[in-house]
């Protein structure tokens, strides 16, 4: 077998020079691939991919080096983990060593080290250096996934601290303090993995208050911004951005130093994790303006770093590339000169410019030669491979595929990871190295291989209690046994990482914000391939069921994605338990058809299918989008709009029927979600003639009930004057005089509507109707969803804050005695131009608004149709007698049969999400 190696390398070598990439032989690459998986199989080679950026989840700081954007172990050791002097020279030299080693992601050998130390210090009776260097050992052991020995080194680093005998010297003593604090600090860092969060704020406020008692700013910011963290994972994000705001004041009070330096970046990167991007881009450049006035060259590589992660997060690709190319530039470090070209390189092939991603290849191959053997070593080969290979594939479809590295040369690559990361004894490393090598092998329809290494990449990662990682190399093994034809086992695999999956709802956020993640590549595609397979051939009840489970999952997993917080509710509803004449309509658009799940109150599910691919559903849904223009030619229109009739409703006709349905709910996808399925045709009548309707992101989120009509009381709210660019809207007045007819109104109109005005009404009293008449856009990017107030644009994420308010407790906790509001209205927004996904920006604000009901339009609809169906529709509701979606059918109808008005476009737009009772 080492001379199969030997001749597969010899013969791949033959047929490329180093910095010339070229194809090797098919018979040399395998020969290359079969002597590597036996040597891994004797345990010469273990250990692949961080295809997210060059570290592994981040670990919380011990003071201000909290980065979870990336991990980079090259950094020093967080401020407050500086050793005190030891002693003895001999205990400081071990000290130091290991401070280098762990500085260089060589956590194993750290660990050797550290415990040589510490025995010394036992010895020789030193109890507070011992208990430093446990401190020490506590966070090598958590790189390394050794659980069970962090936790023992870090009780024993605290006992030693809060013993007699050193207690009997604490008097005046803030060294013992001060490595106490140390020590909660790695405290809290441990329970926060193990995923005890509540437990870690503990520990970092105690380490708080220590650090404020000795005077300490540097040490209580530090364990303020863990707690920050802390908060996110428990869904706190309103405390956990208060949080970070006093943070920054502090820091803003601070004279122009290397801690503020620190301190800001280290912010911007929360800031960035909790989806406040434009505050992150502000806090970060303030950060480098200060390292540039201080010439600190370090902290400017290392914040145009963080500069081009924030800007890439906002879809700013030149100026992503600009603060990469920037970073490497100044880099006074040659790992940090490296991230930065790996992050240009993957952008590059993300946006395809593949010139620039050529230019880098060979100077990124250099510096990996000379780059020594670290965790940080490791994670950058293994991303070089993914992004070669990512660019391969791209290349190869067009036949440029010899432009770029060949795949003998990426397995290459990966090879030399999996060596280090196995003589580092790091099991992460290890589990990334190995499972990205076994994509090399899928790829190359090499199964069996693939499918071995993918297991034991997987075994790893779940020693370590990795899930992150688990759920990639699960998601991986379903692909191999999908493509062996062992679809039950297929199915286990992937069920397994969507299981993985939920349990990481909160971890998913920050992952997601990694450099290289992205939620459509990476988490997505597991949903639907798991549907795919459980809907193949005649599923089974059990079957179906999960089918429908993992869609409502992954409606849930789109909406945390797209907040970039993961702290929705949920609580599985049946809809015969809610209503006993509606039915649930599931569609999913899968790459080689259409699937649709159909759910009647009583009765077992069903679905029926549409074998067409996804280009052309889309290309369908796209043009019936468009044919609602009302230029647009009727006859193309109708036409396209009972096609789309014939994929979702024709097939469940008969049943809908005989159950006597009167509501339609759907749980739609993708594109479906910008069609209103009001204007849906059978032939003779628009589907809103035949049915109420009304659209949920999933029954699981929302909890459907009827409206108590004695507390029926709206607080309006428009604009009629055209403010920032945008028209007036003249008949928003007497939409309002409109609504006040019938209901009790508190209204606010033009100058008197501001954000501070609108949060002031919702906090005095509680109102179940909040009705907002004005501008606004729904988009797939949370800070291009936004209302218009008279003075300003209040985005999502703040009109979320004001809207739930009222309900808000010390902790940010929801109030169960505050009523939520019943029913939020959007009369004259629309989804953005050109977004295949702006329906997501209105799914998000009904879920995150708090209220029950969202009722809103997909397009801006003519002003006077708009004034006549909301008079209308809140003519009806008032009544007492009907549900909501009833009393929106009623209004559409009537505004349908007046020959001005009978075209789609006036009426079709306004659509119900939520609780439809």
């Amino acid at each position: 077998m080492k001379r199969m190696l030997t001749q597969g390398i010899t013969r791949c070598r033959s047929r490329w020079n180093h910095w010339k990439f070229r194809i090797c032989t098919r018979r040399g690459y395998r020969l290359l691939l079969r002597g590597l998986a036996f040597l891994m199989a004797l345990g010469f080679v273990t250990g692949v991919l961080p295809a997210i950026a060059t570290g592994p989840g981040p670990l919380p700081s011990q003071i201000l080096t909290f980065t979870p954007v990336k991990e980079n172990y090259s950094s020093p050791l967080p401020l407050s983990q500086l050793p005190v002097p030891p002693v003895e020279a001999e205990g400081e030299t071990l000290v130091n060593q290991g401070r280098e080693l762990y500085q260089g992601g060589r956590f194993a050998e750290a660990v050797r080290v550290w415990n040589r130390a510490a025995e010394g210090y036992q010895q020789g009776g030193d109890r507070l250096n011992q208990a430093l260097c446990l401190n020490y050992l506590t966070l090598a052991y958590q790189a390394l996934g050794e659980w069970e020995s962090a936790q023992g080194a870090i009780q024993e680093s605290l006992s030693l601290v809060d013993s007699p005998e050193t207690l009997a010297h604490r008097s005046g003593n803030s060294v013992s303090q001060r490595i106490r604090a140390q020590a909660l600090n790695s405290k809290g860092s441990l329970e926060l993995a193990r995923g005890e969060p509540e437990a870690a704020l503990d520990s970092w406020k105690q380490a708080e208050a220590l650090y404020h008692a000795q005077g300490d700013l540097t040490g209580a910011l530090g364990s303020q911004i863990n707690q920050a963290q802390g908060m996110q994972t428990l869904g706190l994000y309103r405390r956990s951005r208060q949080l970070l705001e006093q943070v920054n004041q502090q820091l803003q009070s601070q004279p122009d130093s290397s801690l503020k330096i620190t301190g800001l970046q280290n912010l911007g990167n929360a800031l960035q994790l909790v989806g406040d991007l434009p505050e992150a881009q502000r806090v970060l450049a303030q950060s480098l303006s200060i390292a540039r006035n201080l010439r600190a060259a370090a902290d400017i590589s290392n914040t145009l770093l963080s500069l081009g992660n924030t800007s890439r997060a906002l879809e700013d690709w030149d100026q992503a590339l600009t603060y990469y190319r920037e970073a490497a530039a100044t880099a006074t470090v040659p790992i940090t000169q490296l991230d930065a070209e790996l992050n240009q390189l993957s952008l590059s092939i993300e946006t395809q410019q593949w010139e620039t991603a050529r230019s880098l290849l060979n100077p990124i191959t250099e510096q990996l030669a000379t780059l020594p053997a670290s965790r940080s070593g490791v994670y950058a080969r293994v991303n070089f491979a993914f992004s070669a290979l990512k660019m391969l594939e791209s290349l190869s479809a067009t036949g440029e595929g010899d432009s770029t590295l060949s795949a003998p040369e990426i397995a290459q690559i990966l090879a030399t990871a999996v060596q280090e990361a196995n003589a580092l004894q790091d099991p992460r490393s290890q589990s990334y190295a190995i499972g990205e090598l076994g994509y090399l092998y899928k790829r190359t329809g090499q199964f069996s291989d693939a499918r071995k290494l993918t297991q034991q990449a997987l075994a790893l990662a779940v020693s370590i209690n990795a899930k992150e990682i688990a759920a990639r190399w699960q998601w991986q093994l379903g692909r191999i046994l999908k493509e062996t034809g062992e679809t039950q086992s297929a199915i286990a695999a992937y069920s397994e990482a969507v299981r993985t999956l939920s349990l990481l709802r909160r971890d998913l956020v920050a992952i997601a914000q990694e450099v290289q993640f992205s939620f459509q590549e990476r988490v997505e595609p597991i949903y639907r391939e798991l549907v795919s397979l459980l809907l193949s051939g005649t599923p089974t009840q059990e079957h179906l069921k999960q089918a429908r489970e993992t869609l409502e999952a992954l409606q849930l997993a789109e909406l945390e994605n797209f907040f970039r917080q993961a702290c929705l509710d949920i609580q599985p509803v049946q809809i015969d338990q809610v209503d006993a004449k509606a039915a649930a309509i599931y569609p999913i658009i899968l790459p080689d058809r259409l699937e649709v799940i159909l759910s009647l109150p009583g009765q077992p599910l069903r679905h029926y299918a549409t074998e067409l691919p996804q280009s052309e559903v889309e290309r369908i849904l796209e043009q019936l989008l468009g044919a609602f223009n009302p230029f647009f030619s009727d006859q193309e229109r109708l036409k396209l709009s009972e096609q789309v009739y014939d994929w979702l409703i024709r097939p469940a006709e008969g049943s809908l029927g005989e159950a006597e349905i009167q509501t339609l709910v759907f749980v739609l996808d993708g594109l479906l979600r910008n069609l209103p399925m009001a204007a849906l045709y059978d032939g003779g009548r628009y589907l809103v003639e035949t049915y109420n309707i009304a659209l949920t992101p999933g029954l699981q989120l929302l909890a459907p009930q009827a409206i108590a009509q004695n507390q029926l009381r709206a607080l309006t709210v428009g604009l009629t004057e055209a403010r920032q660019g945008f028209s007036a809207l003249p008949g928003v007045a007497r939409e309002l005089d409109e609504i006040g007819s019938h209901l009790p109104a508190q209204m606010i109109l033009n100058q008197g509507f501001t954000a501070d005005a609108l949060k002031e009404e919702i906090q005095k009293s509680s109102f179940p109707v909040v009705h907002l008449a004005t501008h606004g856009q729904f988009s797939s990017n949370p800070e291009n969803t936004f209302i218009l107030t008279y003075d300003q644009k209040i985005n999502v994420t703040q009109l979320q804050e004001i809207l739930r308010s009222r309900e808000t407790g010390r902790w940010g906790v929801t109030q169960s005695e505050i009523p939520p509001i019943e029913l939020l209205v959007f009369s004259a927004c629309q989804t953005a131009t050109g977004d295949k996904r702006a329906a997501l920006g209105l799914a998000g604000v009904a879920v995150r608004s708090g209220a029950r009901s969202t009722l809103a339009t997909l397009w801006s609809v003519k002003d006077d149709s708009t004034s006549q169906l909301m008079a209308d529709f809140y003519r009806e509701f008032s009544l007492g007698q009907m549900s909501k979606a009833e009393a929106l059918r009623r209004a559409q109808v009537a505004l349908l049969q007046q020959p001005e008005y009978q075209h789609p476009f006036y009426w079709a737009a306004f659509i119900l999400v939520g609780n439809w009772l």
